[in-house]
Formats: C-alpha cells, structure tokens, sequence
C-alpha cells in the first residue's frame, strides 16, 4: 500500500524559507516521478513542481519558477519542495504525489498522478 507523508509546513514571513518534505513507502520509490501540488482556499489545486523519474528532469508552474527547487533522494524515499522568496500568494496546502505508471515522464495533470498524501498546510504573512 503506498503511502505519502508531507511535513515542513508552517507559518512563515513573507520573503521567508521552507522545505517541505515527502516520505513514501509502499512501491520502489526511484522508479516514480514525483510531484508537488497545492491549493489555496478557494481555489483548484494547482501543479507547482515535478521531478521525473530518473531525477533528470524537473519542471515548475512559472509562479514559483526560480524560487522553489524540487529534488529527491532516491535512498531515503524522499522528495522534498525548497521554497525561497516566499510571498503570501504561496499560502495554500502542498500536496506531494506521486505518478501512476512507472518509468512514465513526469507531467502537471493531476489525473495523472493517482496517489497523493495529507497534504501540509504553509501560511506566509506579509
């Protein structure tokens, strides 16, 4: 059974750090692509960061573009989402999930991505 388990959230002032952090377990971690989501109140959830498979390759919604940083670490079944520079239009709840298929390239539809974890909450302040 796969299971994913963000944490890192907090509440941060606005030009501030975090990293979030997702473990899982259940399937062999290295042959997934990873991604990050998140939704604000209100509002759908939206693909922020993926890392593919092989960690060759990552992408970005270009509202974070340059400030967040995805990566993994293959050995301790962990992605994990750097954020820099954040503003208070990042507040929302960071979902990490991971890809259906194995060996398939990392994309930003979320139908693509079957298993998803709790989600954790980040709140900047202005």
């Amino acid at each position: 059974q796969v299971q994913l388990v963000e944490s890192g959230g907090g509440l941060v002032q606005a030009g501030g750090s975090l990293r979030l952090t997702c473990a899982a377990s259940g399937r062999t971690f290295n042959n997934y692509a990873m991604n990050w989501f998140r939704q604000a109140p209100g509002k759908e959830r939206e693909f922020v960061a993926s890392i593919s498979w092989s960690d060759k390759s990552t992408a970005y919604a270009d509202s974070v573009k340059g400030r967040f940083t995805i990566y993994r670490e293959n050995a301790k079944n962990t992605v994990y989402l750097q954020m820099n520079s954040l503003k208070p239009e990042d507040t929302a709840v960071y979902y990490c999930a991971q890809r259906t298929l194995a060996w398939s390239q990392s994309t930003t539809t979320r139908g693509d991505y079957y298993y998803w974890g709790q989600g954790t909450q980040v709140t900047v302040s202005s």
